[in-house]
């Protein structure tokens, strides 16, 4: 493609695909696809996007196009690879200039370079870290980001590289030019911490993203390119100049008048701070050790001490206690049971640690977590107000939940807890103690702080094993904490409900769950929902447990079951529908057939239901989940649901569908114990089995229950099943056995055995193209005993209830082997007998035994040679089998 000529032709349709007419969208994709592969194509876009005089869109087109290329075409081996002379043009005008105006199409392209790098540099790109070294040094503001923009992905990309000898290769170029960035930082951040004094937002702002990208640039360098970094000083200096340029940035992002662009590019150097530091952590735990003492003193200082008084923000926070919690856990740092046994360095970190973590620092952390940052926000109390399911969502770890500061708190807590829980437990003790009796409701900061000191017993509930007597505590404490009514007691109640929960699988005893169930009936009819929800919740934990008996929850169910019914329809929520369902699951598994005569209600809802989660999946796996247990709980009775339950097991497991994605799995278990507890086979659940084939040509994970499925068929009615899918089946199998492990081959034959046991007649004829497999593989003495075993039981059925179709098999295979019959059987008999011992199950050698005892009233020679090994082997399978009579003395089967 010539670049003069065809410019304007790419140029033209670059911009027809940019258009939002289809009409001219379509064929410029399509033209623009045709063109990939031209020679000359990839100049004309670098030549498009490099034109600052054209439309935006148009050049962000194009350097996407070039990006794309890069994946495919760039490498000598792909098909169409782009020429050496071509890519050596590309890479000389990728470099050419850093003065992209704008932002996002100078990433994409500084992206699109670091591409290249990680396939051609140093070895056919030695130029290119040289030019972008000396292009950071420029005076030109605009094209000094640029060039850092770049210098950080490349160096992001060749730090990404795994190989060994890619590993050296950024570790040499590490220790080239590590000096360089450093210096290159520190002038950047003086310059920014000058300009911000000075009161020069604008220009602060600029320098604060040249410092952010070069620290970038060294955090990459830092973490990944050095073997051992301990040994070089500017390593390790810049690793201690990060403590304090973090002070300088916390002050700066706690100045009165720092503008809101500002103080949001603060924080993001002030988090890429401590990255750097909870990333060397991870890498280089050991060249660490140093830096232990100062990273312990500067993250307690500032979350736990008055340091950081208005200097904190909640991304900060999380991650001085992340680095906390990352020494405290840390395996490196862990010294041998035996310790002369450690190594000299682990000792010295866990002598530090020692040092620091002493009684009084340890008491001021655990008071603090708890005291301050266990407390329930305003925001949060606001949110129980007016979005009392929202908050109960999030509480129980909804996706916002996951990042934000609470859970960070609690596992921090629990990490030191488990830790120095010698030291703690005394603490923790002592603060239940000054809570003891119930709190003034017009005291929201003392409900607040029980809330918070009950959090705490509840997650710290195996430490506290010994320590507390729990089932003292719940009769003259908790119940009554229960019994208050007063609406700001809700967050006592709701804690308390959850703390028992905690402490039900730890230390509760049996003969106190008849008391739990009243307090559950009770909590369920709560005038607040997030209680409701709670209590639900520690149901569903009490079920589960594996002290639960049936006997004592059966008092309870009929008012419980109806109670949780209710609350599934109060909420409105996709989660906390799942949530509610999941104990109403729970609930049906444990009691079982107990449940049948409570759950018309419910059986009458699911169908609306099903019907208004249509775009939520995650529900509809929640719905069939607890038809599952609904139908193992209904038994036959489950027959009445057919008209609902069977198209959502269609749907579910047809693959057809899009949400076959998230239903497949739940669908198969729901499909297979609906025709476990079937009565008999209707035509609606016998016309399912028409997804069946495309399940298998899926070969997915869940190919196991497709072969249950395809049994639980055969023992319903087999001859109805076989004869309408006998056919199709037999093609599946075929299909499968052609690329199948040994466990899937036993699988398959299984079911085969299984059609051969319940329909001798038919099913032969049905699998016939299976058999001849079979038979050779006896022949050759297939070498996996497991296989060896169903080859023999598969064949045995055949020859026991079917003879004449086993004679018709034995003339078709002396043809194959191109032997006599009677030559044939002798070897299948002589092997036989041989690998009997590879058949496990007495119940196997019992019908291996009696397919060949059905052998022996034949005068036929060959059989009769072989009749000590037949008897021989009938001898020991019949002693397998028997078992003696503990009345008579005698043995019988």
């Amino acid at each position: 493609m010539d670049l003069q000529s065809a410019g304007s032709v790419v140029l033209q349709a670059l911009t027809q695909a940019t258009s939002q007419n289809t009409a001219e969208l379509k064929p410029a994709e399509e033209q623009l696809r045709q063109w990939e592969t031209q020679p000359g194509f990839y100049s004309v876009l670098l030549s498009i996007f490099n034109n600052h005089l054209l439309d935006v869109n148009v050049r962000w087109l194009a350097v996407l196009y070039f990006k794309n290329g890069i994946d495919r075409y760039w490498r000598r081996v792909a098909p169409h690879a782009l020429s050496e002379e071509e890519k050596s043009s590309l890479r000389s005008g990728l470099i050419t200039n850093f003065n992209e105006p704008v932002n996002q199409i100078a990433t994409q392209i500084a992206v699109l370079i670091a591409k290249v790098a990680r396939l051609d540099c140093p070895r056919q790109w030695p130029e290119l870290i040289p030019v972008l070294l000396e292009k950071v040094k420029v005076q030109d503001v605009l094209q000094q980001h640029r060039a850092l923009l770049t210098f950080y992905h490349v160096t992001k990309t060749l730090a990404s590289k795994r190989l060994a000898a890619d590993r050296r290769l950024f570790q040499d170029l590490a220790s080239s030019i590590y000096s360089f960035a450093c210096s290159l930082w520190t002038h950047h951040t003086d310059t920014f911490l000058l300009q911000i004094h000075c009161g020069d937002q604008q220009e602060a702002l600029s320098s604060l993203e040249r410092t952010l990208l070069s620290l970038k640039v060294l955090r990459k360098l830092t973490v990944h390119g050095f073997v051992e970094p301990q040994e070089n000083m500017e390593v390790m200096g810049f690793l201690r100049a990060v403590f304090e340029r973090l002070k300088q940035f916390l002050e700066c992002c706690g100045q009165v008048g720092v503008g809101s662009l500002c103080r949001e590019k603060l924080e993001k150097t002030i988090i890429l701070f401590t990255k750097v530091l909870l990333d060397f952590l991870e890498y280089h735990p050991f060249p660490f050790i140093p830096l232990i003492q100062r990273c312990l003193e500067f993250s307690v200082s500032f979350v736990f001490t008055a340091a950081g008084d208005g200097l904190l923000f909640e991304r900060f926070i999380v991650q001085c206690m992340n680095l906390i919690k990352s020494i405290v856990k840390n395996e490196a740092y862990r010294p041998d049971k035996n310790i002369e046994d450690s190594k000299p360095e682990v000792l010295e970190a866990h002598k530090i640690k020692t040092a620091f973590f002493t009684h009084p620092t340890l008491t001021e952390i655990a008071k603090r977590l708890v005291s301050k940052y266990f407390l329930l926000t305003e925001e949060e109390l606001v949110m129980w107000e007016e979005d009392p399911e929202g908050f109960a969502v999030e509480e129980t770890g909804g996706d916002s939940w996951k990042y934000s500061l609470r859970p960070c708190t609690e596992v921090l807590f629990l990490d030191i807890f488990h830790s120095y829980s010698q030291t703690l437990t005394p603490v923790l003790l002592e603060m239940m103690q000054n809570l003891q009796g119930p709190s003034n409701v017009d005291d929201m900061l003392q409900l607040l702080m029980k809330d918070a000191v009950y959090n705490a017993v509840g997650l710290a509930a195996y430490e506290l094993f010994d320590s507390v007597d729990f089932d003292q505590w719940f009769n003259n404490q908790l119940l009554g904490e229960l019994q208050v009514t007063h609406n700001r007691y809700k967050l006592i109640r709701r804690r308390v409900i959850w703390l028992i929960g905690q402490w039900i699988a730890v230390k509760f005893k049996p003969e106190l769950r008849p008391l739990l169930y009243e307090v559950i009936l009770t909590l369920l009819q709560d005038p607040d929902l997030v209680v409701r929800i709670e209590t639900a919740t520690t149901l569903k934990l009490a079920v589960d447990d594996f002290e639960f008996r049936t006997e004592q929850f059966l008092p309870y169910l009929e008012c419980i079951f109806g109670l949780l019914f209710q609350l599934l329809q109060q909420v409105n929520e996709c989660d906390s529908k799942m949530q509610v369902l999941h104990v109403i699951s729970c609930v049906i598994e444990r009691v079982s057939i107990q449940i049948r005569p409570y759950v018309g209600c419910l059986v009458q809802y699911l169908p609306l239901l099903w019907k208004q989660s249509e775009d939520h999946n995650m529900l509809r796996c929640a719905i069939l989940t607890t038809l599952i247990h609904l139908v193992q709980g209904l038994g036959a009775e489950s027959r009445n649901l057919y008209p609902f339950l069977l198209p959502v097991i269609q749907l579910s497991t047809d693959v057809s569908q899009p949400p076959h994605v998230y239903l497949l799995e739940d669908g198969l278990e729901l499909w297979l114990v609906t025709l476990e507890n079937s009565p008999a086979l209707t035509p609606e659940l016998l016309r399912i089995f028409q997804n069946m084939s495309a399940l298998f040509e899926l070969s997915s994970e869940n190919v196991r229950t497709c072969f249950q499925i395809v049994n639980a068929y055969t023992y319903l009615s087999a001859t109805e099943f076989l004869q309408n899918y006998g056919e199709g089946l037999c093609r599946s199998f075929c299909e499968l056995l052609k690329d199948i492990t040994n466990e899937g081959q036993v699988q398959v034959l299984k079911v085969v055995e299984i059609a051969l046991k319940v329909r001798p007649l038919l099913a032969p004829h049905l699998f016939q193209p299976i058999l001849p497999s079979v038979f050779r593989g006896i022949i050759d003495g297939e070498r996996y005993p497991v296989v060896m075993s169903v080859y023999l039981g598969v064949i045995g059925r055949v020859l026991l209830q079917n003879s004449s179709f086993f004679t018709a098999l034995l003339s078709q295979m002396a043809l194959e082997f191109n032997q006599e019959m009677d030559q044939l059987l002798g070897n299948m008999i002589e092997m036989w007998v041989d690998r009997m011992d590879n058949i496990t199950q007495p119940e196997r050698r019992k019908l291996s035994s009696l397919a060949l005892l059905s052998l022996l009233p034949s005068d036929n020679s060959v059989i009769q040679d072989k009749f000590c090994g037949i008897i021989n082997i009938c001898v020991e399978a019949l002693h397998d089998v028997m078992t003696e009579d503990p009345d008579t003395g005698t043995f019988k089967e």
